[in-house]
């Protein structure tokens, strides 16, 4: 998989992967503004992990503009991305799999960010981008100076996770574009003297060929990252870039958190999971200051952004005061809340599907998926 970091990273040598201690627990030394992207695969019971240089070669990059028919100057446009890009829209084309961008929380090191991704794409059938701050310092044991020290990260990285925003529009349209080009191609050589069959062939091509959804599933404190991206004159977190995108246990203030939430542009769905009783949240409330405010994550009152979907998972066979309860042992424990997941990270839409377990209570403007 790749993960794409605003974190310091050590350099590795061209065929000598390193470990996840290339990792830094701070920025980048550069500012938090620089990515950085990282190959990351899984050895036995271990990670390797190899850092991209930041330019490939123009013939290569001229290669891949004229086999995906990119409209690129590929003199300019030659960045490591442009080879990730290409390669993981390839991966989901001919494995038939959606995409899910990956934005972690607090007190997360490397090992717990990828092994995350991985389960991510275990359990949903995904594949797995991973966008990376440096959150090392929170949690219950750290104590609540280390927790105010990843909101301080998580608020200088709102830039770079805009531009990392930006980079995956832009390949994601360049892509697109290439793709449909190619099939209006395909569509009129097939059909020469008959522009009407041809434009509905290439109508048939794009749907079968096009139909790779991406997804956006942000947890914990990664949503505080996401809601200060979206501050106005921030370009990137605002385009209608994700079908769906999933606010799983967020760690940011319920109260008026309409006004950030609202401004996410989606193809589909605005998810937001809660769970009442997650340890996690629970106790950031007993931080000094704005933190004793209730979080989005548990807190069920308030639900009033008009294009989110709320789902309470409180009494979920399973969930209990899970944290982290869209990957793993909580889903092997409930089937029907896997499936919720699932349907939410391909980007589809849980709530509509028939026999769903989730019932809607009117009163709270929530879906409740019910201890089954």
């Amino acid at each position: 998989m790749y993960v794409v970091t605003n974190r310091q990273v050590r350099e590795t040598k061209p065929g000598q992967p390193g470990e996840l201690g290339i990792f830094g627990k701070q920025p980048n030394r550069k500012g938090p503004n620089e990515l950085r992207i990282v190959r990351v695969e899984r050895n036995g019971n271990d990670w390797t992990a190899e850092t991209l240089k930041d330019e490939i070669p123009i013939a290569e990059a001229r290669a891949l503009s004229v086999t995906w028919h990119l409209d690129i100057d590929p003199t300019q446009i030659r960045h490591a991305s442009l080879k990730v890009a290409c390669e993981l829209y390839e991966q989901a084309q001919t494995q038939g799999r959606n995409l899910a961008v990956y934005l972690h929380g607090y007190n997360n090191d490397m090992r717990d960010v990828v092994t995350t991704a991985e389960q991510i794409e275990r359990d949903h059938g995904v594949i797995c981008l991973v966008f990376s701050w440096p959150a090392n310092g929170g949690g219950v044991i750290s104590g609540t100076s280390a927790y105010l020290r990843d909101k301080k990260d998580a608020r200088a990285s709102m830039d770079a996770l805009n531009r990392f925003f930006e980079k995956v529009q832009f390949f994601h349209e360049k892509l697109t574009e290439g793709t449909r080009n190619r099939l209006k191609q395909e569509a009129g050589a097939r059909h020469p003297n008959n522009p009407e069959r041809a434009q509905a062939l290439y109508v048939r091509l794009f749907n079968d060929c096009c139909d790779t959804k991406l997804s956006l599933v942000c947890h914990s404190m990664g949503n505080y990252v996401l809601k200060y991206a979206l501050q106005p004159g921030l370009g990137g977190a605002r385009a209608l870039l994700f079908d769906n995108v999933c606010l799983v246990a967020a760690d940011t203030n319920n109260a008026a958190h309409e006004t950030w939430v609202q401004d996410l542009d989606v193809r589909n769905r605005v998810y937001i999971f809660i769970n009442e009783d997650d340890f996690a949240l629970k106790w950031s409330r007993r931080k000094p200051g704005e933190e004793q405010m209730p979080r989005l994550g548990h807190y069920i009152k308030n639900l009033i952004a008009r294009n989110a979907f709320y789902i309470d998972v409180t009494n979920a066979r399973g969930v209990g005061n899970a944290h982290g309860y869209f990957t793993g042992e909580v889903l092997a424990a409930n089937a029907e809340l896997k499936d919720v997941f699932t349907r939410a990270l391909n980007g589809g839409s849980p709530e509509s599907v028939a026999g769903t377990p989730l019932v809607f209570a009117a009163d709270l403007n929530v879906y409740r998926l019910a201890r089954v």
